[in-house]
């Protein structure tokens, strides 16, 4: 079974491509996952200068890939759902370069901007308790 979960912050704006002879959109991000440490541990790994968080790098096609891009900011707060993939190619300098990232089926906005420009379109806010039926 190859199954990943994460959520975490987003290091950097996703980056949308569209594939030269499909025309296929492909995004590409970042995610900051903390790891599970408790506040002593966490305090010391700081203290020393480790990371207390992993960067993960997250890949996804098609309309999910345009929405990515398009409603996602660096340091918004997402889900992520997909598979691990590991891949190799040659770089420019002729040595073999090794990529492991997360290729995602699913991925969820958990934050949104307090903009109302940020609000995707056929969303809004809603102030007022009356409208509210609970």
């Amino acid at each position: 079974m190859n199954l990943v979960v994460l959520i975490g912050r987003l290091t950097r704006d996703p980056e949308l491509k569209y594939l030269a002879n499909t025309g296929t959109p492909v995004a590409t991000f970042s995610l900051a996952v903390d790891r599970e440490l408790s506040k002593d541990k966490r305090q010391e790994a700081e203290s020393k200068g480790q990371p207390t968080a992993d960067f993960i790098n997250i890949i996804v096609w098609g309309k999910q890939a345009e929405n990515c891009a398009n409603y996602l900011k660096k340091g918004r707060l997402a889900a992520v759902s997909g598979r691990l993939q590991s891949r190799s190619y040659e770089g420019k300098d002729g040595t073999k370069k090794y990529i492991t990232e997360v290729v995602a089926t699913r991925v969820e906005f958990l934050e949104w901007g307090d903009k109302d420009n940020d609000i995707p379109a056929g969303f809004e806010l809603v102030d007022n308790d009356e409208l509210l039926p609970f």
